[in-house]
């Protein structure tokens, strides 16, 4: 069941969503090669504690970690190590805190110092592939024509879309209703209705779509070993349009 937020549900999101999005500007500050996952797991449970807010995903349904740590060819849910990260790696760095009862969420892909062509181009479409979807997430249309406008970006691009890890409401619980993923067709799935606060998340990878699931139960990686990346917002559906609440 869909759980509208009023204007102030969604003023309050927004307050989680900035400490968020702060973090993420210190990470792009940060995330240098030699430096591990788990140093910037541990700066990001500090930095949230230190503004009041709390993790989310650690503990989890059992997830042991306070982020999401997805280097080159992991595509979601990897957990951090004391691995140092190598100059040319990409890694998505996957947040969600909580403040004052309500949540927000959003993944940023970071370059460790110079990445090749194929992966700067990657980064770069996945960030467009975002930020068409939010455009295109209008109250009154379908969620099909947003995710279309994402996949047919990334298609255009030489790019597949993951259909298997979704975007999904947030709010008081990390995964509510309603769950889509970003890929879709004009005119179908669900109407967007002004009040709904969801994720849009599209993770792109650069050659299949298929994805496998290693034996921690947790990390997904693309199932032909090429690079994947992600970039996710807390957005609000408004009568004004979208609204990103993950930014500063």
């Amino acid at each position: 069941m869909v759980k509208l937020k009023t204007a102030d549900d969604i003023n309050r999101i927004r307050k989680t969503g900035r400490i968020v999005a702060e973090c993420h500007q210190e990470l792009s500050r940060r995330i240098k090669p030699g430096i591990s996952t788990l140093a910037i797991d541990e700066f990001v449970e500090r930095y949230l504690e230190e503004r009041g807010a709390s993790q989310v995903i650690k503990g989890y349904k059992g997830f042991p970690y306070a982020t999401c740590a997805s280097v080159n060819d992991v595509v979601a849910h990897g957990f951090p190590s004391d691995e140092p990260l190598r100059e040319g790696d990409i890694v998505t760095i996957d947040i969600v805190a909580k403040y004052d009862g309500w949540m927000a969420d959003s993944a940023w892909t970071y370059a460790v110092g110079s990445v090749s062509e194929e992966a700067e181009r990657l980064i770069k479409v996945t960030k467009e592939c975002l930020y068409l979807g939010i455009r295109h997430a209008q109250a009154g249309k379908r969620i099909g024509d947003a995710m279309h406008e994402v996949q047919s970006h990334a298609e255009r691009n030489g790019y597949s879309v993951v259909r298997d890890l979704v975007g999904h409401g947030i709010g008081r619980s990390l995964h509510e209703d309603p769950k889509f993923p970003h890929v879709g067709k004009p005119g179908r799935g669900f109407t967007l209705k002004e009040g709904m606060v969801i994720t849009i998340e599209p993770m792109i990878n650069v050659g299949s779509h298929e994805l496998f699931l290693e034996m921690d139960g947790w990390t997904v990686r693309t199932l032909d070993g090429r690079l994947s990346a992600q970039y996710e917002h807390t957005i609000a559906i408004t009568k004004e349009g979208p609204v990103i609440l993950t930014e500063v």
